[in-house]
């Protein structure tokens, strides 16, 4: 045998090789329209963004269990795009996903999709945001958002004294129902005071990246303002750099909702007045059990409330700071 069929040879295994790696990838990795073990499920996820770690954790919750029934999942990242997050939804349906977790980035957008979701008869389970049209899921499970607005608006209302008036600041998001009811909660709170007044809203999508520049620009206008009620954490760390860069920081009260690791620290630290705790481990642990319970055919609540509490500099050595509830 000449040197010359030695080497076709060798290529001829070298490509028969490659073509049995790449099937075998293909058949135990799941990301896209491949071939899933006979009796495994397959579950995609699209949060709202990735980039906030209260999804992480839920997912990762919801992840651990799905690795443990030995099923398959496909997260996805809207990054708060709606048209992307439609997208995404269209593509995972395309896959033959059985199970939907989503978080919506827009609470009155997603309906044809979800519609589409539901005549494939596509389990739906809403997390942390509702939808406007409560129907398209099967199970929505969210913190208990109207009432971290009120904690908070109670809160502040107790550090008031006599006569004392108060000019509020709202960090607002009005797509995301969550971020909606938030609002609604510690402005219904609060707005029966005497001396209370809203002096400005303003939108930032419940970004970091937003809060700071929009935080910025509204305080070079020279408007009085002491107190400021942000839709969740992100954007609570926003307002205090932006606050901390024009000298503020000191001078005026932060409220947030989430009471991640950082804002827990901050608290400790007097730079922020309180935040409102969601617990996303047991909101990835509900959902979990939800999903699996659906599959089965057995029954769940509609909507399940997860509760949220008050985190300050009072009772924040309660709450490991270090780490999400």
């Amino acid at each position: 045998m000449n040197f010359k069929r030695i080497l076709n040879i060798c290529n001829f295994i070298i490509a028969l090789l490659i073509v049995v790696l790449l099937a075998g990838y293909f058949l135990f990795h799941p990301d896209g329209s491949v071939s899933q073990d006979e009796d495994s499920v397959l579950i995609g996820a699209s949060y709202m963004t990735m980039n906030n770690e209260l999804f992480a954790i839920i997912n990762e919750q919801i992840s651990h269990r799905v690795d443990a029934e030995g099923d398959h999942m496909v997260v996805r990242d809207p990054a708060l795009d709606i048209d992307r997050q439609v997208e995404q939804i269209e593509d995972m349906l395309d896959m033959g996903i059985r199970v939907l977790i989503l978080t919506p980035v827009d609470s009155d957008a997603l309906s044809d999709v979800l519609r589409r979701a539901r005549r494939q008869g596509v389990i739906v389970i809403v997390v942390d945001s509702n939808l406007s049209d409560s129907s398209l899921a099967d199970c929505t499970i969210v913190s208990d958002n109207y009432r971290a607005g009120v904690l908070a608006g109670e809160y502040l209302l107790s550090k008031m004294e006599e006569g004392e008036k108060r000019n509020i600041v709202l960090l607002t998001h009005d797509a995301a129902l969550s971020g909606v009811q938030r609002v609604k909660g510690f402005t219904d709170t609060v707005s029966g005071r005497k001396g209370i007044r809203i002096v400005r809203e303003i939108p930032c999508e419940g970004k970091l990246e937003l809060a700071v520049p929009r935080m910025e620009s509204f305080i070079e206008e020279g408007i009085l303002f002491d107190s400021v009620f942000c839709l969740n954490d992100p954007s609570c760390i926003g307002a205090a750099a932006a606050l901390d860069s024009k000298g503020l920081l000191e001078s005026v009260e932060l409220y947030g909702v989430d009471a991640s690791p950082d804002v827990k620290a901050m608290i400790r630290d007097g730079k922020i007045k309180g935040s409102v705790a969601q617990s996303p481990t047991k909101v990835g642990e509900q959902a979990a059990d939800a999903l699996y319970m659906l599959l089965r055919g057995q029954k769940v609540d509609p909507m399940i409330l997860v509760p949220v509490e008050l985190v300050t500099q009072e009772n924040v050595e309660e709450h490991n700071v270090d780490r999400w509830q």
